[in-house]
């Protein structure tokens, strides 16, 4: 039986790093909308979200795409489909202050541990708005070489513990494969999940939740320690059989 609401990270989870929906990933997430609501939830801005997902489902037709939720930012931005367009219904910003101090602080302690790579692909430091998000290796990173460069997670664990001593107003957290994310305090995505049931007048028994990275330091794991129901995956291949087996009993 499929839930009422099925909910997904985005990168690494239903496409590679940064990238658009695989179009075999594209068809099936067409094809459960025919069946149920659909939420994406990461740490990318809308803008993202736009290149990775929305464009791949432009073959999607309006009153399906009514469906979908996404949730920029870890949530602390929630958009939707109608008249024709994508509207951004609410936005926790971060006051020019936070963001200040948050991005201070991030290029300081990266330079502090050796993490400022010289060679990178694009911006390092990115305003999303409610969101401050550091790319060790630039934002538009190959996939090959975000893989390569912190294997074990241990850089950013030591990047995060850094700045998180910095920020004790904010949240720091260990976000995508070479990301450190800070928001206000409690902004991760169990954050984004319970305003989206709010807003739906759904029950944590009503989502599931696919991620694939569920363990305790992971950036999903918020979803799973809500309570949520959750299925962990090891990467877009793995969920795309998933769900394949979700809809042949649909």
């Amino acid at each position: 039986m499929i839930s009422e609401l099925v909910a997904f990270d985005l990168d690494d989870t239903l496409a590679p790093s940064k990238s658009r929906l695989p179009e075999q990933m594209a068809r099936t997430v067409a094809r459960l909308l025919d069946h149920t609501s659909v939420c994406v939830i990461s740490g990318g801005q809308f803008g993202q979200f736009r290149t990775q997902v929305v464009e791949a489902l432009d073959d999607v037709n309006a009153s399906r795409l009514d469906r979908l939720h996404l949730l920029p930012a870890c949530g602390t931005q929630y958009y939707r489909y109608g008249d024709g367009e994508w509207q951004r219904i609410y936005i926790e910003a971060l006051t020019d202050d936070e963001k200040s101090r948050a991005t201070d602080a991030v290029e300081t302690c990266a330079r502090a541990l050796g993490l400022w790579e010289e060679h990178t692909w694009g911006p390092v430091l990115e305003d999303r708005e409610s969101q401050i998000t550091f790319s060790a290796l630039g934002q538009q990173a190959p996939v090959e070489a975000k893989r390569a460069w912190d294997p074990s997670g241990e850089k950013k664990l030591r990047l995060r513990e850094a700045v998180a001593a910095k920020l004790p107003d904010l949240e720091v957290r260990a976000g995508g494969s070479t990301s450190v994310d800070i928001t206000r305090v409690g902004r991760d995505k169990s954050f984004g999940i319970a305003k989206l049931l709010e807003m739906t007048g759904l029950s944590k028994a009503d989502v599931v939740f696919y991620g694939d990275r569920l363990d305790e330091h992971g950036n999903d794991y918020p979803v799973k320690a809500m309570g949520v129901p959750c299925v962990a995956v090891t990467d877009w291949h793995d969920t795309l059989a998933k769900l394949e087996d979700l809809l042949s009993h649909a």
